[in-house]
């Protein structure tokens, strides 16, 4: 064994085997053993006792628009990367979108790099976006590090990223299959949304029409056989309609290599309690009945769904307008997703272990990030510390994210993060980001 310099110890160590009493040994910033709870500290080892508090994998948070350069009012890498270790986030990938410019080339990916090194107080590693216009770039930027692609189905909000018709989707789906890399999709139908009605004024029933599950379906249907055809690796985004599961489970049973992601507002937010006017809680594709919910926490349970993310989408208050035609889309939950998620993971009888792999584990391992992900000898030393049975209320204006908007302001959760670590340094306690950014800049294996 190295020489271990630290030694964390807790009576509810979440590990890929289970969750035991344990100490962890970490040594240059990586995970030496596991050692039983009673192991002595070698001599000059600093000791962390977290007693009844849990030691879970640092999250990896693979759906993160950090807006940053170009539209930091929204966001940007310092006020992200400190809600993300505030809320026991150790590793995000920021989406190709939003930012000015896009990371759809490989002088714009060392742009956004050079933005976000000085910045990281996580890890952090990007994914490239898949346009109509930039086939030869996906090759370079895969070669460069980027993680994979995103591409759009519909129109995505932003100009700068237009979305991808058939053709052009198969010709990029075509060009990632030869490198042996990742698709990944925002699924809704074009033709579906353009011919449902369209989204105005405060009624959030209104908003929900104008994004229906027939969108999600029938372009996750398109995807499905596209990954079946070309055998392309294919991730669909934030699945919101759980009409889709069957079709995505079949796909996997077969061997098609899909795999698919769902977000915590998805699986705690409903339809019905969503008041008209309260536009925090818009996003696309948008927050459906309970009915729906109950469905895919069924999926998730079932492994159809594999990974829970957060898909941070800031923006500034004033585009979060009391209409739903105008309002800007995306919920703000970097900070938040853990306690969130586990607030209804435990009300439903799911386990920490659980929520370690939805959110550690299996995104650590779609973006093949094979050093995060798990307490594990070998694996990078990253924590989150939780006190499960503990309570708060979210104030929107105490979080650490750039503008103080969000869906879950007011509610009461359960699951304090107590302390956050990167390669077992204390970046994170008791909900305040600590002096001076560690992260690095991570790139694919």
């Amino acid at each position: 064994m190295p020489e271990v310099e630290l030694l964390l110890r807790s009576r509810r160590v979440v590990t890929p085997e289970g969750v035991r009493a344990a100490s962890v040994a970490v040594a240059g910033g990586r995970i030496a053993a596991l050692l039983p709870h009673s192991a002595q500290a070698p001599p000059g080892a600093a000791v962390a006792d977290f007693g009844e508090d849990a030691l879970l994998p640092g999250l990896v948070d693979t759906h993160v628009h950090v807006n940053d350069p170009g539209r930091t009012e929204w966001e940007g890498f310092h006020t992200a990367t400190r809600a993300a270790a505030a809320g026991g986030v150790t590793t995000l990938v920021d989406m190709p979108l939003n930012s000015l410019p896009p990371t759809t080339t490989v002088p714009n990916l060392h742009v956004k790099q050079a933005v976000a090194g000085p910045k990281a107080h996580v890890d952090v590693g990007f994914w490239g976006g898949a346009l109509p216009t930039n086939r030869a770039d996906l090759r370079p930027l895969h070669e460069a590090g980027v993680f994979g692609f995103k591409a759009f189905l519909s129109p995505s909000g932003v100009e700068e990223f237009p979305p991808l018709g058939p053709r052009e989707l198969e010709a990029a789906a075509r060009e990632i299959a030869g490198f042996g890399g990742l698709l990944i999709v925002h699924a809704e139908d074009p033709g579906r949304l353009e011919a449902a009605p369209a989204a105005e004024g405060p009624r959030y029933a209104g908003f929900l029409a104008s994004r229906p599950r027939t969108a999600e379906n029938e372009a996750i249907d398109a995807l499905i056989a596209l990954a079946r055809r070309l055998e392309v690796r294919i991730h669909i985004l934030h699945l919101s309609s759980a009409d889709a599961l069957p079709a995505i489970a079949a796909a996997k049973a077969d061997g098609v290599p899909v795999t698919a992601e769902t977000c915590p507002h998805f699986l705690t937010l409903t339809a019905e309690e969503v008041p008209d006017g309260a536009t925090e809680f818009k996003c696309c594709p948008p927050i459906r009945e309970a009915a729906n919910q109950d469905a895919l926490w069924a999926g998730l349970a079932a492994g159809t769904v594999d990974c829970v993310v957060s898909d941070h989408s800031p923006c500034t208050t004033d585009l979060k307008v009391p209409d739903f035609g105008r309002a800007w889309g995306g919920i703000s939950s970097l900070q938040l997703g853990l306690p969130v998620l586990w607030t209804e993971a435990r009300r439903r009888g799911h386990t920490l272990h659980d929520v370690a792999r939805w959110t550690a584990t299996a995104p650590a391992a779609l973006a093949g990030l094979g050093c995060k992900g798990a307490i594990a000898p070998g694996r990078d030393a990253d924590f989150a510390v939780l006190a499960p049975d503990e309570t708060f209320t979210v104030d929107a204006a105490a979080l650490h994210h750039r503008n103080p908007v969000t869906a879950y302001a007011g509610r009461t959760l359960h699951g304090v993060v107590r302390s956050t670590w990167l390669r077992g340094r204390k970046i994170a306690d008791r909900g305040t980001p600590l002096a001076g950014p560690a992260g690095r800049l991570l790139e694919r294996a």
